[in-house]
């Protein structure tokens, strides 16, 4: 019996087995930014514990978040500074001009030229515009000589550096300035919250918001025909952020107002305080203000022209350049907005004081560039988050709370500070030479 062909033929290969996703894999989560929410997390029990229970109380949570919107807004414009293989470290220099300007504009200029005293309604905001236009003008100035004229955004900026610390000290005449007016207050903090029942009703919108976005982001990947993470898995992300955002609040508004100046309260609208009243600081108006910069920033980097061409020229400039970006003019956008968001974070910082005074921003540029880069923002270029460069600014807030309730001396709070950013910048290059990512 002759054999055919079939019986020769080789037998089809077995399918590869599917490789099983972990579970982090499945949610899709980022390991980087996971890194740094388990070492916040660690920092934070440390510090708990160190201090007999200090660290974790509403009270210091809530002085700790107040605390960290100077910097985290400034941190959010660092990411594109460095996104474009540049550098700004004269930010708390310009912070300090920036305050400078807003504190002689609403005690001297407004009043002595148009008349308009502290409490008037257009104070406020005339004093803000002011400080936006000042801050937004020096960082494209800034800009045009990193961009056409050529000149390194190290030498540039810290001749700044120099140059608007010294101006800031010029226009006060070295004086501290204040009061400031009461509206200009609310934004730094403790002076303007929005109360318990507001900021519930934030925290549901925010929340709400959240969901929106992920049910948006699952029906486009399905509208195109990619792949969408499990219906477990999208309720778990759901979860984890709706116990992030609820008890971010719920932590707030357990921080209650010190019975005397409740009572103070009620004595200026010529009422009596009911006997057990009290009432909760809830979200700070700064706190809300970081937000709306943050999904703001967040929006430029991810959905606009701008932000492409951001990150397309800190991947490769030259290729951008060749593609018909303008990396010269959008070297000058960059280092305006910075200086804008300078201006708003000097609003944030002199309204926490309620004065200006001249130390104001001191090494802030230290802070903002360490927040960036734990935050992951990659120093060759190209890459970086919103979104990480506020947790770096957090976690470097609450390293150096944490030491001052230990009592750690000034000096060596910012030894460990540099020494965090240089370790930061290791890890940063170590897990980019293993995920194969030449950034």
């Amino acid at each position: 019996m002759t054999k055919t062909d079939t019986d020769h033929a080789p037998e089809p290969a077995p399918e590869p087995a599917r490789a099983r996703k972990t579970i982090l894999q499945t949610l899709e989560i980022d390991l980087r930014l996971l890194g740094m929410v388990a070492a916040f997390a660690v920092l934070c029990v440390v510090f708990d514990i160190v201090t007999g229970g200090r660290f974790l109380t509403p009270r210091n949570i809530f002085n700790l978040t107040i605390q960290t919107v100077s910097v985290a807004i400034m941190a959010t414009g660092m990411v594109f500074v460095i996104v474009t293989r540049n550098i700004d470290l004269s930010v708390g220099a310009l912070l300090a001009t920036c305050s400078a300007v807003m504190a002689m504009t609403q005690t001297q200029l407004l009043p002595n030229a148009l008349g308009l005293g502290l409490g008037h309604p257009l104070i406020p905001w005339l004093t803000i515009a002011l400080g936006l236009l000042t801050g937004a003008l020096i960082g494209a100035f800034h800009g045009w000589l990193v961009g056409y004229m050529a000149i390194p955004a190290f030498i540039v900026t810290l001749g700044g550096l120099l140059v608007w610390r010294n101006v800031g000290w010029y226009l006060t005449s070295g004086k501290t300035i204040g009061p400031l007016d009461p509206t200009f207050l609310k934004f730094g903090g403790i002076n303007g919250t929005l109360g318990a029942t507001a900021s519930w009703i934030v925290g549901g919108l925010a929340l709400a918001a959240a969901l929106w976005g992920l049910y948006g982001a699952r029906r486009n990947k399905m509208r195109h025909g990619f792949a969408v993470k499990p219906l477990w898995a999208e309720a778990v992300l759901a979860s984890i952020i709706a116990v992030a955002i609820l008890g971010f609040v719920a932590i707030l508004n357990a921080y209650d107002v010190p019975v005397r100046r409740v009572q103070r309260l009620f004595e200026a609208r010529g009422a009596v305080m009911p006997e057990g009243f009290t009432m909760a600081y809830g979200i700070p108006v700064s706190v809300l203000l970081l937000v709306f910069v943050a999904a703001g920033m967040t929006i430029l980097a991810r959905r606009t022209a701008l932000g492409r061409y951001i990150f397309a020229t800190g991947g490769n400039p030259d290729a951008a350049e060749l593609s018909g970006i303008n990396t010269r003019l959008l070297t000058v956008k960059v280092f305006a907005l910075m200086g804008a968001l300078c201006a708003i974070s000097a609003v944030v910082a002199s309204a926490r004081l309620s004065n200006h005074s001249n130390d104001i921003g001191t090494l802030d540029e230290l802070r903002v560039i360490a927040a960036a880069v734990i935050g992951g923002t990659a120093l060759a270029g190209g890459a970086g988050t919103i979104h990480g460069a506020i947790l770096g600014a957090l976690i470097m807030q609450s390293l150096q709370s944490g030491m001052a309730m230990v009592g750690v001396d000034a000096p060596l709070q910012n030894i460990v500070v540099g020494a965090v950013l240089v370790l930061a910048v290791l890890v940063d290059i170590v897990y980019r030479r293993r995920t194969g990512d030449a950034r």
